[in-house]
């Protein structure tokens, strides 16, 4: 059953994936003509009152402790939208791209520091084909670093935690995954909202050529995907997680072939193989004891 269970779960994050790569152009769009602490705000306040009414019918479940993990997803979540941001402003869109997908190494590894949890032969083999996959996919077989690249790389590590935060708290047995989903993308908007403040931007304003950005971000990109997302982390591992989220270029990339004419080139497919190819050995490569290792893991951190 847990097997069927994970199979589903990670059908349901590679659609998530795919949405994200897909509307990562269009939002590249949208904050090509607003602020994008502007942007999201607005995107994630929606998002958080769309998810009200499902959250209110549990409030009799809210608790500290869920407050609490949903305060902690959603600073993680916003500080890996700021630091991606503020990287971008210093170094390369491929750099950024590379050191934060550099998540797929990161989640391993501070989840045996911080969960105990280890790293079967699959994961490792998915890790070692995925992470060349995105140097040749993101950065054209080329990088080279500065200021920005330390940012982007905090980035990584923030989304690495995102992902590692959010496997712990869905999986507590006080835990709401609306409630949960709710208060993370609450937190997030009024992150967004402050920093916005802070910065001189107005953030109530109506802006109508972003209207059907807005929509699908709001109702596909995010109320979809998080909860998903956490609802999904229930049954697979942070670091099966992780080399699913590395097709997230790919996908990206391969909208924009589709939408704007551009062109991946040879080292782009390559990397993009290789990152398909570090999925699928993870998947058939055998984890011994992974998953029961796992599970006893937070269950003791719970």
């Amino acid at each position: 059953m847990r097997s069927v269970k994970k199979i589903q779960a990670g059908i349901l994050l590679l659609i998530t994936t795919f949405f994200w790569g897909v509307t990562f152009t269009i939002v590249k769009d949208a904050i090509s003509q607003v602020d994008v602490f502007v942007f999201l705000s607005q995107r994630f306040l929606i998002a958080s009152a769309v998810m009200l009414p499902l959250a209110l019918a549990r409030a009799n479940r809210l608790n500290a402790r869920l407050l609490l993990s949903g305060c902690v997803l959603g600073i993680l979540l916003f500080a890996s939208y700021a630091f991606q941001t503020m990287a971008l402003q210093y170094t390369s869109a491929s750099n950024t791209g590379f050191l934060t997908g550099l998540n797929v190494v990161l989640v391993p590894l501070f989840g045996a520091l911080l969960f105990r949890l280890p790293a079967g032969p699959g994961i490792r083999w998915g890790v070692a084909l995925a992470t060349p996959g995105l140097f040749l996919l993101c950065g054209n077989g080329t990088l080279s670093f500065n200021y920005g690249d330390i940012l982007a790389a905090i980035c990584g590590a923030c989304v690495a935690l995102h992902l590692l935060y959010t496997s712990h708290f869905s999986r507590q047995a006080s835990s709401d995954v609306y409630l949960l989903t709710t208060l993370q993308l609450t937190v997030v908007g009024l992150l967004s909202l402050a920093t916005a403040t802070a910065r001189g931007k107005e953030v109530f304003v109506w802006h109508p050529e972003l209207l059907w950005t807005l929509v699908v971000c709001v109702l596909i990109a995010t109320v979809f995907a998080f909860l998903v997302q956490t609802t999904m982390q229930k049954f697979i591992s942070p670091a099966h997680t992780a080399l699913i989220f590395c097709t997230e270029p790919v996908f990206a990339a391969g909208y924009a072939y589709y939408a704007a004419g551009e062109r991946l080139g040879f080292f782009g497919m390559t990397g993009a193989a290789l990152i398909f190819a570090g999925m699928i050995v993870s998947e058939l490569l055998p984890d011994e004891g992974k998953e029961e290792a796992e599970s006893a893991a937070v269950v003791a951190e719970g």
